[in-house]
């Protein structure tokens, strides 16, 4: 019987100390933490932002979040002003702006950035020749490229970017795009404004590819974030959070939970391939 019970007692010690040797829950983090985050920037970023937060508020309603857009440019300028905890940006930081804010950078997943067309297009792919072209305004109509008799209604991204600057530098090999297409100032607009205007091109992170709009094959790729993660798609990005100096307290606890296993499902549900630093 004495046998039988100092087992049992050693068995719940063992078992104690597992307890106390497993690793605590990613939102654990947050117990007992009370604040605000705000975060702007990159509109690639929202739909990971906005799932983290819901997780972390709803793990504790006494850490506030809240979650916008603005682009890249917008990210770089609010936190480096302090207006913004995290800024966001859809490229990397440049020197100028590393040096001015003092921002630190964690890259945290790899994003394609997709050609896109009206559903009712039957343009299906274009070479970077034709893409430079057509964003120069060179090809004004779709019949040069195979589609129909109509002209192409041009769509860009506003100045600062992440995405556009991105699209430009890998898709157009850092050529321009024509002067008089029309500007949409998010990911979201983009989807919007292809998806209403059966002549549209435009560019969106493949992240945001739906059956509202057409991804279409470049040089043969086809704009996967698969093809993407694998180098087989190049015209690729990282996303980035940033922040003035190496971020503290709960903001330091927000950016670590995005490179947790919960923060890394969460970012490949919103469609984009964690990224991990090597």
């Amino acid at each position: 019987m004495k046998r039988g019970i100092l087992a049992a007692l050693l068995l719940l010690c063992g078992m104690g100390t597992a307890l106390a040797a497993a690793p605590a829950a990613p939102l654990d983090a947050f117990k007992g933490q009370k604040g605000v985050i705000d975060i702007a920037g990159g509109t690639a970023h929202i739909p990971v932002m906005k799932e983290a937060a819901r997780q972390i508020m709803e793990a504790n309603p006494d850490v506030r979040i809240t979650v916008a857009g603005g682009g890249s440019g917008v990210g770089v300028q609010k936190v480096g002003e302090g207006i913004v905890q995290i800024g966001n940006t859809g490229r990397a930081l440049k020197p100028a702006e590393v040096e001015k804010y003092g921002l630190v950078s964690f890259p945290f997943a790899i994003d394609g950035v997709a050609v896109a067309v009206n559903p009712a297009n039957r343009v299906a792919g274009l070479t970077k020749a034709q893409i430079r072209d057509i964003f120069a305004g060179k090809i004004a109509n779709w019949k040069e490229v195979g589609g129909a008799d109509a002209p192409i209604s041009l769509y860009v991204r506003e100045d600062g970017s992440g995405t556009r600057e991105t699209f430009e530098e890998r898709a157009l090999d850092k050529g321009v795009s024509a002067a008089g297409a029309n500007v949409v100032n998010s990911n979201g607009a983009m989807k919007t404004a292809i998806g209403q205007d059966p002549n549209a091109i435009g560019y969106v992170g493949i992240g945001h590819l739906d059956k509202s709009i057409k991804g279409i094959s470049v040089d043969g790729m086809a704009p996967s974030q698969e093809n993407a993660a694998s180098g087989q798609y190049t015209v690729t990005r990282l996303l980035y959070m940033n922040t003035r100096g190496e971020p503290q307290g709960i903001t330091r606890g927000f950016v670590d939970y995005i490179f947790t296993p919960a923060g890394q499902e969460i970012v490949s549900k919103a469609g984009y391939i964690p990224y991990v630093k090597k």
